[in-house]
């Protein structure tokens, strides 16, 4: 079997979102299982959209994930050789010169619904006589069409199973525009064949670019890749998810706290037979990766599903992992080890650390209720000043036992609500060597 090249192929009009993610994952998992070449390529030819500080935002994502290429392509340095193919299909007679407005063709289509026909280009362009042809090419500028053989292609698809489209349902796809603006379906179709792309894995709503790429390649003397189709993503509630994909961005994910790994583990089994589970890292990750354990069916995503696997993630990370944000937050290096035991259990993002820390350094606002009030001051009353010790918290709360006779949660519950200002967190007998101030001790 020859060695597999995959491509993961943006364009850099706009932040990688959570649906890139799952395309660019699929294709890196393949070609990195099999010792292949993942090809990171900019489909760059929309030179009015296109901009420098989304293609550095696309290469900082997926460095951050781990997603490393062997090379980075761009189509806007490709351009004549799209233009040679080009003039290969004009002169093969599968190329043709349309000249219908954007108005026309919507009211050849209205037309063609009303009469309960599919929406399909009629061709007219290649029944023009020449007069006509030449009168309209000196008022306005020619499009390119791609001419059909209208047969049935078929394709064996590696996620979706056979499938086969009947080509006269397909309009001929436009590969040049009136702008000559050279359009991704051909630009893709020259790149997979010149830099030797032999698995193509993408979203459900290509199956039909697909297709007439398939004849596009033949048209030019090349061999089709595999292709595999991916489900789309949808919403928790089965909602579209288009219209949310701009607050789903990876580079929002992180800013709030996600990590790569749980980001990764995720997409990697999502709509998969497999469950979802942490993984550390991508070798793990790729390790029982098979693109058959995906369905068809619409995948539902909730990015609440991230909170729990950015959790884990976080906790299973020794201090050395963590020493930076750590001492940046100005905990003494002596207790950092300390505090990252404590806190480690009760962060879900490496920001809640900022929180916890406080509360060791300040002390918290005390909450206490009113039938507990006198109860706390008496207790505070033989709480003996910080520094605390590892049994500080067991001796003192068995002194407090003695002289009140409470016991159980409801000698515990308000002691730790008087020290922290909360139900719950870290146990207290490692938290309190930890803490450095005892507001409702001090009457603060």
């Amino acid at each position: 079997m020859s060695r597999i090249v995959t491509r993961f192929a943006p364009s850099p009009t706009g932040y990688l979102h959570i649906g890139n993610l799952r395309t660019a994952l699929f294709n890196y998992l393949i070609a990195r299982k099999s010792g292949g070449e993942f090809v990171l390529r900019l489909d760059d030819t929309d030179a009015e959209r296109s901009k420098q500080e989304y293609i550095d935002g696309i290469q900082h994502d997926l460095e951050w994930l781990g997603l490393t290429w062997d090379r980075v392509e761009q189509q806007s340095k490709r351009l004549e050789r799209y233009n040679d193919a080009a003039e290969r299909l004009r002169a093969d007679g599968r190329f043709y010169e349309c000249f219908e407005t954007p108005g026309e063709l919507d009211l050849k289509r209205k037309k063609q619904l009303n009469m309960g026909r599919p929406p399909v280009y009629d061709r007219a362009a290649l029944t023009l006589e020449d007069a006509d042809r030449v009168r309209l090419q000196a008022e306005r500028a020619g499009y390119w069409r791609f001419l059909l053989n209208q047969n049935r292609i078929e394709w064996e698809d590696g996620i979706l199973g056979p499938l086969s489209i009947d080509a006269a349902s397909v309009s001929d796809p436009v590969l040049i525009r009136a702008d000559g603006q050279v359009l991704y379906t051909l630009a893709s179709v020259v790149d997979d064949m010149d830099m030797g792309i032999t698995h193509i894995v993408r979203g459900s709503d290509h199956v039909t670019n697909t297709a007439t790429q398939i004849q596009i390649i033949e048209a030019l003397g090349g061999t089709a890749p595999g292709f595999a189709h991916h489900s789309l993503l949808t919403g928790a509630q089965g909602e579209a998810l288009s219209k949310r994909l701009g607050t789903l961005s990876l580079r929002d994910l992180r800013a709030q706290g996600v990590t790569p790994a749980a980001l990764l583990s995720l997409m990697a089994r999502l709509g998969s037979s497999q469950p979802v589970e942490l993984r550390l890292s991508l070798d793990e990750i790729a390790e029982g990766f098979e693109l058959d354990q995906f369905g068809s069916a619409p995948t539902k995503f909730d990015a609440q599903d991230l909170w729990p696997l950015t959790r884990a993630d976080l906790q299973s990370r020794p201090y050395a992992a963590v020493a930076e944000q750590i001492e940046a937050l100005g905990v003494p290096a002596e207790l950092g080890p300390q505090f990252w035991q404590v806190a480690r259990e009760n962060i879900t993002r490496l920001d809640d650390l900022g929180a916890w820390w406080t509360l060791c350094r300040d002390g918290a606002a005390p909450e206490i209720a009113p039938e507990d009030a006198e109860f706390v001051a008496h207790a505070l009353t033989l709480l003996p000043p910080p520094p605390y010790g590892p049994e500080a918290w067991s001796d003192w709360t068995s002194a407090v036992k003695a002289a009140t006779g409470r016991k159980g949660k409801g000698l515990f519950m308000p002691l730790r609500k008087a020290l922290t200002g909360q139900a719950h967190g870290p146990d207290m007998s490692a938290l309190m060597p930890l803490l450095q101030r005892i507001p409702a001790r001090d009457g603060a």
